[in-house]
């Protein structure tokens, strides 16, 4: 079993910052994909960015460049900084851990105000 909590989301204007973290109860260089999936209301749960245990970091079209993932693997935590936020990067956003079994986090809102 993993357990995942995040933190750090919360509202911003567009065009501002917020940067999530997602801490995992077990060693991550144990985990091997982590990541991040948003769900906006009424919308499905998408992928929005995942990195390997290897570093290797993949991105959903709508938020490269803007966004960056990043692991620590000596905190257990996987990092998602978000810059150049939109009205349309508002949701709920869960932290998942891949262990040939996925675990996911309980959600942080992240809402960018227009």
């Amino acid at each position: 079993q993993v357990q995942l909590v995040e933190s750090g989301g919360g509202l911003v204007q567009a065009g501002g910052s917020l940067r999530l973290s997602c801490a995992a109860s077990a060693r991550t260089w144990s985990i091997n994909n982590m990541g991040w999936y948003r769900q906006a209301p009424g919308k499905q749960r998408d992928l929005v960015a995942f990195i390997t245990r290897g570093g290797m970091a993949n991105y959903a079209n709508s938020v490269r460049g803007r966004f960056t993932i990043s692991r620590d693997n000596a905190k257990n935590t996987v990092y998602l900084q978000m810059n150049g936020l939109k009205s349309d990067d508002t949701a709920i956003y869960f932290c998942y851990a891949d262990t040939n079994t996925k675990f996911w986090g309980q959600g942080t809102q992240v809402t960018v105000s227009s």
